[in-house]
C-alpha cells in the first residue's frame, strides 16, 4: 500500500516499470555525478525491498522518491530524491518526502535515513525542516570526493532518542571472520588505544576458529572469542544455552566432528584454567542492556536467515538499545545491506532480535561480554 498525495495538479504515485525511460531523462536533468544507472532503476523499481514514488503533474514526471528496506530490521533509508529543475521551490520534495515517511511507517520502519552532501546547505536546511537530525560524517562519500552527512529521524515513536554506545565500525575482510571483526570493534570501543588491523583480525580467527563449518572455513568459538580478548587485557564472560560442542550439527563428516569436538573441549578447558565464566543459560535483552549500562560491550551469535534468507550463524556487536530497538554493528556489508553505513548502528526490532539469535536446529543462543581490563 503506498500513500496517494494531490494537491492542486500534483499526485505522488507508485512508479512501475513503464516509468523507466521518463526515470532515466528525470535522473539525466537532476545529477550530474552518483546517477542511478538503467539497471539500477530496474532492480530497484522490482524490487520488494525498495518503494519508488513517482510525482506528477498533468500526466508529467516532475519527480521522484526511491527509499530502500532491510530485511530483518526496522530502517528506511532515503536512497535518492529528485525534482525536475523547472518544478523546485513548488513543494514537491516534501510531498515526495511525507509520502516516503508515511510508506515506511506503513512497512513498520522504525528510522529514516540519509545522506547530504555537507556543502549543500539547502537540503540540510530542508532536512532539518522535516526534523531529521545529523548524526555522522562521512570524507570522500561522493564520486566527485565530497564529504556526506548523515542525518536520521525516527519516525514512529516521535521524540524518543535511541542510546548508542560509541564503537568504531570495522568491515571484516574474509567471509569467515565476522567473530574477529566483531570483537574488535568492541574492545576498539572500549579503548582508545586498542588497533584494529587486518594482520589482528586474521590471528584472533586464528586464535577462535572451530575449524570447519557448514563448508569451508570454519567460524569462532564464543569461549575462542573470550580467550582472544583475555589475552589482549580484556575481561570476558560467555554466555552458553547447551554444554555439547557447537556446531556439530552443521557438519556431515565423522571425522571433522571430532575435530570440532576437540577444539570445543579445549576451549572449555582453557577458559577454566584462565578463570574465565561460562554461563550455561540463555542470555535474555535485559542481560544485554545491563551490560551495557555497566559500559560492556557484548558480541552475540546471530542467524542471518531473516536478513538473507541464508541460514548463516554470523557474529555482531551490540552498539546500542532504546525502548523499541537493539543495534547492532553488522561487520559484513554484503546483499544484506545497500550501503556500508547501513551496518553501523543497524536497528532490529526487540519482537525480531530473539528469533534472530537463536541458530540451528538445536536454538544454539550465545553471547560474550567484553568489558574493560
Amino acid at each position: 500500500m503506498v500513500l496517494i498525495m494531490s494537491n492542486k495538479n500534483i499526485t505522488i504515485q507508485p512508479a512501475t516499470l513503464t516509468h523507466l525511460d521518463t526515470l532515466l531523462n528525470l535522473e539525466q536533468q537532476c545529477f550530474s555525478t552518483d546517477r542511478l544507472s538503467r539497471r539500477s532503476m530496474r532492480r530497484f523499481l522490482s524490487s520488494d525491498q525498495s518503494v519508488f514514488l513517482l510525482a506528477v503533474c498533468d500526466g508529467e514526471c516532475v519527480g521522484y522518491l526511491l527509499t530502500i528496506f532491510h530485511r530483518g530490521t526496522r530502517l528506511a533509508r532515503l536512497y535518492s530524491i529528485a525534482v525536475g529543475p523547472q518544478w523546485q521551490s513548488q513543494g514537491i520534495a516534501r510531498k515526495l518526502m511525507l509520502a516516503g515517511e508515511e510508506e515506511a511507517q506503513l512497512r513498520g520502519a522504525f528510522y529514516f535515513r540519509l545522506e547530504v552532501s555537507h556543502k549543500n546547505t539547502i537540503a540540510i536546511q530542508f532536512y532539518h525542516s522535516l526534523g531529521f537530525t545529523e548524526f555522522g560524517y562521512l570524507q570522500d562519500y561522493y564520486d566527485d570526493h565530497s564529504d556526506a552527512l548523515r542525518m536520521q529521524k525516527r519516525i514512529r515513536y516521535h521524540n524518543q532518542s535511541s542510546i548508542n554506545t560509541i564503537i568504531p565500525w570495522y568491515q571484516q575482510t574474509t567471509p569467515f571472520t565476522c567473530g574477529p571483526a566483531s570483537l574488535m570493534m568492541a574492545m576498539a570501543g572500549l579503548s582508545s588505544t586498542y588497533q584494529s588491523s587486518l594482520s589482528e583480525e586474521l590471528q584472533i580467527w586464528r586464535e577462535a576458529t572451530t575449524i570447519y563449518m557448514t563448508s569451508g572455513h570454519g567460524g569462532c568459538h564464543p569461549i575462542g572469542l573470550a580467550l582472544a580478548a583475555r589475552r589482549r587485557g580484556f575481561n570476558a564472560e560467555v554466555w552458553i544455552n547447551q554444554q555439547q560442542p557447537l556446531f556439530v550439527e552443521g557438519v556431515r563428516s565423522e571425522a571433522k566432528k571430532r575435530l570440532i569436538e576437540t577444539v570445543h573441549n579445549d576451549f572449555v578447558a582453557q577458559s577454566k584454567a584462565e578463570g574465565i565464566t561460562i554461563h550455561h543459560e540463555n542470555i535474555n535483552q535485559s542481560m544485554l542492556i545491563s551490560a551495557s549500562l555497566s559500559g560492556a560491550i557484548p558480541i552475540m551469535l546471530i542467524s542471518t536467515y531473516r536478513m538473507d534468507r541464508k541460514k548463516t550463524p554470523h557474529w555482531v556487536t551490540v552498539s546500542g538499545y532504546d525502548d523499541k530497538c537493539l543495534y547492532v554493528h553488522d561487520p559484513d556489508p554484503d546483499e544484506k545491506h545497500q550501503d556500508l553505513l547501513d551496518c553501523q548502528y543497524l536497528p532490529i526490532a526487540r519482537e525480531d532480535f530473539d528469533p534472530m539469535s537463536s541458530f540451528g536446529s538445536n536454538r544454539l543462543r550465545t553471547a560474550v561480554i567484553i568489558s574493560a581490563g
